[in-house]
C-alpha cells in the first residue's frame, strides 16, 4: 500500500520550490507553468540557460508564457522528496536509480530518456601541486581527498562507479577492491550532494576533488579561471537521465509543455545550451579510455556488486563481511 504524503510536507515542499526559482506559485490561464524536480549539479544550466531558451521557444510557437516552480537537491535527497510527495511535472536526476525510486512509490514515467552526457574527473588544485595524474595517486601518503556520500548522492555513485569501474578494467575484482579503498582511506569529507563537495573543495579542504566534469568547468567559468582537473586514463561517462510524472501532469493539465520540455533538452538547440555549462553532447562519441554503465555490467549488477550489504562499498563502511562473488 502506497502511503501519500502529508499535506503540510507537500505544501512545504512546493513552497520551497518557488521560493528558489523566485516564480509566482499560482497556475492560471495567463501562462502555463511547469515544476521541475532536478538535482544540484544542473542548476545553472537549467536556471540561467535552459529555462529561458525554452520559455522563448514556447512563446514562439503557442504565443504562451511559461512560469517555472524548481527544486534542486541531492539526487537522492530530491527523488525522496518528490516520490514523497513533491509534485513535480518532470524530474531531472543524476542516475537512473533515483528514477526508478519514483517508479516503486507508484509513480509512473514517461517519456524517459538521457538528457545529458559528462565524465567523472579529478580536480586539482592551480599548479597540481600533488602531481595527480590517475586514479592510484589518490590513494598515495599525504593527499586529502573530497568527494560526495553515495547514501544521498546520485553524483557520488557515479563517482565510486568510475574508481571500481577503472580498477576492475586494470586489473580485476581485487584491484578494483584495494583502489577504492585506499582512495577512501584518504577521503576527508563527504557532503551530502556533488555540488556541496565542490563548495567544500573551494573553500580550501582536499588536494583533490572527484566531480563531474561539467561542475568544475563551470565554477571556473564563474571565476574568470582556467577549470584545473584531471582525465583519468579509464573514467565513467556520466549519462543523467529525467522523465515525466504522469500523475502530476494529469493534476496540472500540462502534460504538452512537459513533453516539449523534455524534447527540447535533447534536441540541438537545447543541448548547445547545455554544452555551454559544461556538459558533453549526445551524440559526441566515447572519450578514449572512458567506459559506461554498461560495460560494468549496468546499475543492477552494480548496486549489488557495490553497495547492498555484503557489498564492496558496504563492507568498507561496516562489520559486514563482503559477499562472495
Amino acid at each position: 500500500m502506497i502511503v501519500r504524503p502529508r499535506w503540510f510536507a507537500w505544501l512545504t515542499l512546493s513552497l520551497l520550490a518557488c521560493v528558489q526559482s523566485g516564480c509566482a506559485p499560482s497556475r492560471g490561464a495567463e501562462a502555463d507553468v511547469l515544476t521541475i524536480g532536478a538535482y544540484s549539479v544542473v542548476r545553472e544550466a537549467l536556471h540561467e540557460g535552459i529555462l529561458p531558451a525554452f520559455a522563448a521557444r514556447w512563446r514562439e510557437k503557442t504565443g504562451r508564457e511559461i512560469r517555472f516552480e524548481e527544486s534542486y537537491n541531492a539526487s537522492g535527497s530530491q527523488a525522496r522528496a518528490i516520490a514523497a510527495g513533491f509534485d513535480a511535472d518532470v524530474a531531472i536526476l543524476s542516475l537512473d536509480g533515483d528514477l526508478d525510486l519514483l517508479t516503486k512509490a507508484g509513480l509512473t514515467l514517461s517519456c524517459r530518456r538521457v538528457i545529458s552526457h559528462g565524465l567523472v574527473v579529478i580536480g586539482v588544485r592551480a599548479g597540481n601541486p600533488k602531481q595527480i595524474r590517475n586514479w592510484g595517486d589518490l590513494a598515495g601518503p599525504g593527499v586529502a581527498v573530497v568527494y560526495a556520500d553515495p547514501k544521498t548522492s546520485g553524483g557520488a555513485r557515479w563517482i565510486i562507479n568510475a574508481i571500481y569501474g577503472a580498477g576492475l578494467r586494470q586489473g580485476g575484482r581485487e584491484a578494483a577492491r584495494s583502489l577504492l579503498a585506499a582512495t577512501q582511506a584518504n577521503v576527508v569529507t563527504m557532503d551530502a550532494s556533488a555540488r556541496q563537495s565542490l563548495a567544500t573543495f573551494e573553500r580550501g579542504t582536499g588536494d583533490a576533488i572527484v566531480t563531474y566534469e561539467n561542475d568544475l568547468i563551470l565554477a571556473a567559468k564563474a571565476k574568470g579561471l582556467q577549470p584545473s582537473y584531471v582525465v583519468p586514463s579509464a573514467t565513467l561517462r556520466i549519462e543523467g537521465p529525467a522523465a515525466l510524472i504522469e500523475e502530476s501532469t494529469r493534476r496540472h493539465g500540462n502534460r504538452a509543455v512537459a513533453e516539449a520540455f523534455l524534447e527540447f533538452l535533447a534536441d540541438p538547440e537545447g543541448q548547445a545550451v547545455l554544452a555551454r555549462y559544461g556538459f558533453r553532447p549526445l551524440d559526441e562519441t566515447l572519450p578514449e579510455g572512458a567506459f559506461t554503465m554498461r560495460d560494468l555490467g549496468g546499475w543492477k549488477a552494480i548496486k549489488a556488486e557495490l553497495y547492498d550489504a555484503g557489498g564492496v562499498w558496504d563492507s568498507l563502511f561496516t562489520s559486514r563481511k563482503e559477499a562472495p562473488r
